[in-house]
């Protein structure tokens, strides 16, 4: 940091602290960032809009459950496997390539062949009214494809941004340039963000534009996919163009220089859950990692079902979606350029505890509405001009919106504040142990809740909302009493922890 300080003052340091001659290395790196991020972003809200409009928002909670945590682990191990047989070049290549045909297959095969390949509407509903409990996962087996498609937009960002490109750029950016490229790259991916829901929203709106008889949303899809496709052989030139002009200079690339780096720790969960029951401090940021998936989750889905409610077909929802991305990627960046000084001036715990207070104020705030919707409608009519349902979708969507723009620029900054003071064996191996059990249970956890309800009382999102608020409240309660318990073991660590949490979050994370 000492460097960077010296070598860039004023907004240039802040801004753009990159030489000119770093710009060959920079650029590219940043362009692949910011197309992944792009892709990902796109296949995001597409995803949600087929799933929800062919399957209702239930089966968003169930396609994660059985179809995404297994895929993660399906995906993980064919990817060992492939790291044994082709270089780190090939790999890649290997890695990427099926995503983009398969986005490229969707949208201008299986999704025209839909009545082809899904099974018949009336025997889905025949199933359905023998069997209602289990009408969602009727509902996944009659678009199949659909959760197919979800499954893999979701594996895009673990898989493609943060091994793909989070490895290669560890393997070839220099330390004394990490520190001034990697914030960047955040940066740059908020902008990806930006540029992904202009996108979803501008190929949305054609429906007034299709001549009668042709099916709008086959083309905004088209359109879409092919800007995924177009956006992924981008990833993959840039990756190459790096690999003959940068890799090759050793004014940017050498590696003699780097010191060999630590594998990282792989854990099972049976051996992170003891590792993690060892140490209190590393069982907090666990914990409080479950707890965000959890919360998030729970709102989440209910307020996809209110969208759906309002906006009745695939173009309006992914329309509607398309201004949500935006509006996060804005959103974010503010909170980003703002973070560091609100961890300057008022510390670690009070910057810890927004994103939690953010949540359960918005959640509950959401929820009160979708809850009281007969007894508010007077009141929403006369003073928004608006039906509960329609304020509810607003509501939700400044939630969702202030819940990851505060997750971004909080949350995860000061939940890596917390590995700083643990001696390097912790570091490596708590980080590796709350990956694996706050990663999984996190993301299942809030997916398992929700299906329980749904299985055992018969009843819908909305059904079952009232519960969600509960457990809204209760994990949000766990996540400040494990927020409070986290402020107190970095105080009483043997490091000065005091003195670091009065850094800008920036410098502590360099």
């Amino acid at each position: 940091m000492t460097q960077t300080v010296k070598e860039f003052t004023g907004l240039r340091g802040v801004l753009f602290p990159i030489h000119l001659y770093e710009i060959k290395k920079f650029l590219p790196m940043g362009l692949m960032m910011f197309f992944m991020l792009f892709n990902y972003n796109i296949l995001r809200d597409t995803k949600d809009t087929l799933v929800v409009n062919a399957a209702g928002a239930e089966a968003l909670s169930l396609i994660k459950l059985i179809g995404t945590v297994p895929g993660a682990i399906i995906i993980m191990l064919i990817y060992s496997k492939l790291s044994n047989i082709f270089s780190r070049e090939n790999l890649f290549y290997v890695t990427l390539m099926p995503f983009i045909i398969f986005f490229g297959l969707f949208a201008f095969v299986i999704y025209p062949n839909q009545d082809l390949l899904h099974p018949s509407t009336e025997w889905i509903e025949n199933l359905t009214n023998n069997y209602p409990r289990f009408k969602t996962i009727l509902s996944v087996y009659g678009s199949w494809s659909y959760a197919v498609f979800y499954v893999l937009s979701e594996l895009w960002g673990s898989v493609v941004l943060s091994l793909l490109f989070w490895q290669f750029a560890n393997e070839i950016v220099r330390m004394r340039e990490a520190k001034r490229f990697y914030a960047l790259f955040g940066m740059i991916a908020n902008f990806g963000l930006i540029a992904a829901g202009l996108t979803v929203t501008y190929f949305s709106s054609i429906r007034s534009h299709v001549p009668v008889g042709v099916d709008p949303w086959g083309m905004t899809l088209n359109y879409l996919m092919g800007a995924v496709v177009l956006a992924g052989l981008t990833i993959i030139s840039i990756y190459w163009w790096i690999n003959r002009n940068v890799l090759t200079d050793k004014r940017y690339y050498d590696p003699a220089e780097n010191v060999p780096k630590k594998k990282k720790v792989k854990m099972s969960l049976k051996d992170s859950f003891f590792y993690l029951i060892k140490s209190k401090h590393l069982g907090l940021i666990a914990l409080i990692v479950i707890c965000y998936g959890i919360s998030i989750n729970v709102v989440e889905a209910v307020w996809k079902d209110q969208i759906m409610r309002v906006y009745s077909n695939e173009n309006d929802y992914n329309a509607f979606m398309g201004h949500f991305t935006t509006m996060t990627g804005i959103i974010t960046i503010i909170c980003m350029l703002i973070g560091s000084n609100i961890m300057r001036v008022f510390g670690w715990l009070v910057s810890a505890i927004l994103t939690p207070l953010m949540i359960l104020v918005t959640g509950l705030l959401f929820f009160g509405f979708v809850n009281l919707k007969d007894q508010l409608e007077l009141f929403t009519l006369t003073f928004f001009a608006m039906t509960p349902t329609v304020l509810a979708v607003w509501l939700g969507f400044s939630q969702n919106i202030l819940s990851k723009a505060t997750k971004y620029s909080l949350f995860d900054p000061t939940k890596e504040m917390c590995y700083i003071p643990l001696d390097q064996e912790s570091k490596i191996k708590g980080k590796a142990a709350v990956d694996v059990v706050g990663g999984r249970l996190g993301k299942s956890g809030g997916s398992f809740i929700q299906q329980f309800l749904l299985f055992f009382t018969g009843s819908t999102l909305v059904g079952i909302s009232p519960y969600l608020a509960g457990i809204l409240v209760v994990t949000i309660g766990i996540w400040f009493i494990a927020t409070r318990g986290l402020n107190r073991s970095l105080n009483n660590l043997q490091n000065p922890v005091e003195n670091v949490t009065k850094q800008p979050v920036t410098e502590i994370l360099a």
